[in-house]
């Protein structure tokens, strides 16, 4: 066997990562991965996981190795696990892995790839695709998106082994256009910081972690991200479902002071973005997953203050009430079908540098 320098220009990474050490990458959102085409009969990657403790949850990473999709389960302690991607017979066959962050809230660090002594890696062509980020909650990180015999439904009990980003419409749109994504999105988060239920009981919100690439101080320490290093064709917008705790404040005063300041956090937010981004198209929107109507309406007032022709209002056909529990797979596939076509009638040119 022999070890494989994980900055080797043959291996094709996409998500907002940590690669300070281009040796050992940290991943740290969902949909985060590397891909890597070889000739060879073995792989195998060794990880490191930062786990944190919630609801008895635990750790699950995943691949699709050949097509084939796996699943993981990761130590919860910062030990290492040694993941067997590929143990083949066949030397001579060439394979395609792609390896991924299957989950939110949890952070992990390549530390080895291991390949058969016989391996060469093949280097991916080069050439120009739609970019895409999308800022957004658990439904976007496609939490309990595997619960598949619960659709339309509440979720089930589970230990986290349901959730996973590939099957997030977020993804799935992604690969329906071609595109890379970076999938800013983490379970319970809303807007505002003090408000829905991620980072208890200090709760944080999009506000605090939309320019950030550690963005849990109860994992790590938190650090900003250079913008610089993706620049979108488009981004995705996908915050209001968590608004409504502890306090259903939207709903019950609409016009109310708190009100007020989550729609001026949005503007404020998303003129930032524009600032950083002049040429990107901006989708404003929710998801299905069941909701009051009043968030929408503060999206409209929020859309309705910017002008420009890169501003986008965007409604799924069942926004709001396709489901009462998460999304799952079907669920997904519907949404991303309808969010793949909208960007495909803004016809962007791939080949511009935004």
């Amino acid at each position: 066997m022999k070890e494989i320098a994980l900055n080797s220009p043959e291996i094709e990474y996409c998500g907002r990562i940590d690669d300070r050490d281009p040796l050992h990458p940290q991943f740290i959102f969902p949909a985060t991965y590397l891909k890597f085409r070889f000739v060879g009969s073995f792989a195998s990657l060794k990880i490191k996981n930062q786990h944190l403790d919630w609801n008895n949850w635990h750790n699950f990473v995943g691949a699709r190795v050949d097509g084939v999709q796996k699943c993981y389960q990761l130590n919860d302690d910062e030990n290492t696990t040694v993941i067997t991607l590929l143990d083949s017979e066949d030397t001579d066959k060439e394979h395609e892995i792609l390896f991924f962050k299957r989950m939110d809230c949890h952070e992990i660090t390549l530390e080895e790839l291991v390949l058969s002594d016989n391996a060469k890696l093949i280097p991916y062509e080069k050439k120009p695709c739609l970019k895409m980020e999308v800022y957004g909650d658990s439904v976007s990180a496609g939490e309990v998106s595997e619960a598949v015999d619960y659709v339309g439904k509440v979720d089930p009990v589970h230990d986290g082994h349901f959730s996973n980003s590939y099957y997030s419409y977020s993804w799935m749109c992604a690969r329906k256009l071609g595109a890379k994504l970076h999938d800013i999105a983490q379970g319970g988060i809303a807007l505002l910081d003090k408000t829905g239920w991620f980072h208890h009981p200090d709760y944080i919100g999009m506000e605090s972690v939309y320019d950030k690439v550690h963005y849990n101080s109860y994992i790590n320490s938190v650090t900003t991200w250079d913008f610089s290093k993706f620049r979108p064709h488009v981004v995705v917008i996908a915050i209001g479902q968590n608004e409504s705790h502890p306090k259903d404040f939207i709903k019950d005063e609409p016009n109310g002071e708190k009100t007020v300041l989550w729609k001026n956090t949005y503007k404020k937010f998303l003129r930032h973005l524009m600032e950083i981004y002049p040429k990107t198209h901006f989708i404003l929107t929710t998801t299905i997953l069941e909701h009051d109507i009043s968030v929408d309406k503060a999206i409209d007032e929020v859309a309705s203050d910017f002008s420009s022709p890169l501003v986008h209002r965007f409604y799924y056909s069942k926004n709001g009430c396709g489901t009462k529990g998460h999304v799952r797979i079907s669920e997904a596939d519907a949404m991303s079908d309808e969010l793949a076509f909208f960007i495909s009638t803004l016809h962007i040119d791939v080949t511009q540098e935004v």
